[in-house]
């Protein structure tokens, strides 16, 4: 019998947010961003949990994530991530993705995430998750320091591509693989399966799955991972300045929007 994977997408499929812009208020707290970044970031983030991830979303996001990262220190990047991984992306993990993830590691499948985040933010919540494998977007690095380029672009008919590249490197038989996403860019990579499913859909995935015949799944119960999985301790000043940058990004956009709903006075 030839081996198989389950392929999830990691933004509103395993977590609840976009896992790069998450880790805003943590990159400011070490120094990379400012104040103003992380506003954008979070007004960024506001956009795609609202209105879904559309190819013109996902180019501006792309487009402000190597924008923003140029010239930052590789480093210091992962040395953050490892640090407040804990704080950040806990708190965002959906239970009925880490029980699906279960699931399929019981059935004798490899777990492949296949983001397009980037490679420093995505194999750390990987292998918290316990993926088997990761697929995620790389940045190029000249002498220790991303550039502001892209190297691989892990989106669109790209996760398709990845997919196939990995079934046949690893053996998979893909009619017998499964497959998650949210967004109505992974078609491709959904489609490249036996088993596809739509989680937490926009509209156009959701139209598209319901004229396919593909599972609808709703995720919404967050869960702990801490005792799943051991995870490294996070400098208390630099862990304390990312909760609270997590809340006052959140205050601040409440505050934003009761100013911008009418009779919220």
């Amino acid at each position: 019998m030839q081996p198989t994977a389950a392929f999830f997408d990691l933004d509103k499929t395993i977590i609840a947010k976009s896992s790069t812009l998450a880790f805003s208020r943590p990159f400011q707290a070490g120094g990379l961003i400012s104040r103003r970044a992380v506003l954008r970031s979070a007004y960024a983030q506001f956009v795609y949990l609202v209105g879904g991830a559309d190819h013109d979303q996902m180019e501006k996001m792309r487009l402000f994530m190597s924008q923003l990262c140029a010239g930052w220190d590789v480093a210091t990047v992962r040395e953050i991530v490892a640090e407040t991984l804990h704080h950040v992306v806990e708190p965002l993990v959906y239970e009925e993705a880490v029980g699906l993830v279960d699931e399929h590691q019981l059935h004798g499948r490899d777990v492949v995430i296949v983001s397009t985040s980037g490679t420093e933010v995505v194999e750390p919540i990987g292998a918290m998750l316990g993926a088997d494998h990761v697929v995620a977007t790389r940045l190029e690095i000249v002498d220790g320091r991303y550039t502001g380029e892209i190297e691989y672009y892990a989106y669109a008919e790209e996760k398709a591509n990845a997919v196939r590249a990995l079934a046949e490197e690893r053996g998979y038989d893909l009619a017998e693989c499964y497959a998650y996403s949210d967004s109505i860019t992974d078609l491709p990579m959904l489609e490249a399966v036996g088993h596809p499913h739509a989680v937490n859909p926009d509209r156009e995935l959701r139209r598209a799955a319901l004229e396919r015949g593909w599972p609808v799944l709703v995720f919404t119960r967050p869960v702990a991972l801490r005792p799943r999985v051991p995870l490294p301790p996070a400098r208390p000043t630099l862990a304390a300045l990312a909760v609270g940058g997590a809340v006052a990004a959140g205050g601040w956009w409440w505050s934003a929007r009761r100013r911008d709903t009418p009779g919220s006075g």
